[in-house]
């Protein structure tokens, strides 16, 4: 015999849901190929707690009327101090965190990174601003290895895909 089971109706409900705001990032994998060997650039934060280096994707949040290439590019020359030529659109990656608000109540947010390839033409890593603790070249198998996120490692695995020799 299955079970009832019973609301009291004094059963306390949650409170409403946090409100919900919507963030835009841009970026970029900037690569560059020598002797058939690819390299792409990660950028990384320390750990608040850890201090580990955390190595992700440069990319940042879009400045009003700018599109998400301009974004991609300004963000990247930021945060590596390198210039890129955009060669693609490489995959968007959409997820969801809770921040706090200035009075300290909890934001949900839903964020889409838009990321895309980008050969390197010009600039270097002495160039960049102090926002990331650490840049690097890394071979995209290292580079995989490295990301924090599962799906930036997958964005690394598309742009090996693009940049096999035929």
């Amino acid at each position: 015999m299955a079970r009832r089971v019973h609301r009291s109706r004094h059963l306390k409900l949650p409170g409403e849901r946090p409100p919900l705001e919507r963030e835009f990032s841009a970026g970029g994998l900037v690569y560059r190929r020598r002797a058939n060997e690819v390299a792409v650039v990660l950028a990384a934060r320390r750990h608040p707690v850890s201090g580990a280096l955390v190595w992700t994707i440069p990319k940042g949040h879009s400045e009003p009327g700018e599109s998400s290439e301009v974004t991609a590019l300004r963000e990247v020359r930021e945060e590596t101090g390198l210039g890129g030529a955009i060669e693609q659109h490489l995959g968007d990656i959409t997820y969801w965190f809770v921040r706090r608000d200035e009075h300290g109540r909890p934001v949900r947010v839903v964020k889409r990174v838009r990321f895309f390839l980008m050969r390197k033409v010009d600039g270097r890593f002495a160039d960049r601003d102090a926002e990331m603790d650490a840049v690097g070249w890394f071979s995209l198998e290292d580079a995989a290895h490295a990301l924090a996120f599962e799906n930036e490692r997958a964005l690394v695995g598309r742009a090996r895909d693009l940049l096999a020799p035929r």
